[in-house]
């Protein structure tokens, strides 16, 4: 049995029936991704002011609430972020007091990432971040869950391609 994929290189079908345009905004499926990222980011900031985080902090944290004491490569790959990307961000999160980066012992090209303690209290604090913004997203619990199933399928198709 076939699955029906798209080519390699064909982000979305070139054209819906309404609209034959290729370069339509709503032919696009990278559009409608950015948006609603976009908006769900714009909606977490009344949660994270609270907590001195921005949004790419919060999910770096927690990644460390998850595993602690990871490098900072496993951490990029987590978060797909590149270390341009996330070194500030680390060095920020540092000067917060929410975390210390060391050299490994093993391997001093790696750096180690660890909660201190002030970074493991701010998980409490967060603790309501993930309720709070349920309640903003106005969509059946299952369709989230299969949203977030088929956004995960298309983030592997994407980095399948070893271009991360």
């Amino acid at each position: 049995m076939q699955q029906n994929t798209l080519p390699a290189r064909q982000a979305m079908p070139s054209q819906s029936p309404a609209n034959p345009d290729p370069l339509a905004l709503e032919n696009q499926l990278c559009f409608p991704l950015y948006a609603a990222s976009k908006e769900l980011t714009r909606r977490y900031k009344p949660f994270l002011d609270p907590l001195g985080l921005t949004y790419t902090q919060y999910v770096t944290m927690m990644v460390l609430w998850e595993k602690d004491g990871i490098t900072v490569t496993e951490l990029g790959s987590r978060l797909y972020l590149n270390s341009a990307t996330l070194t500030p961000l680390l060095k920020r999160l540092e000067v917060h007091g929410y975390i210390t980066r060391t050299r490994s012992a093993k391997d001093e090209r790696a750096v180690i990432v660890t909660l201190t303690p002030a970074g493991r209290e701010l998980h409490e604090r967060a603790h309501d971040v993930p309720h709070c913004m349920g309640s903003c997203v106005n969509m059946p619990l299952e369709e989230a869950m299969e949203l977030k199933r088929l956004l995960l399928k298309l983030l592997d198709s994407l980095s399948s391609d070893g271009e991360r």
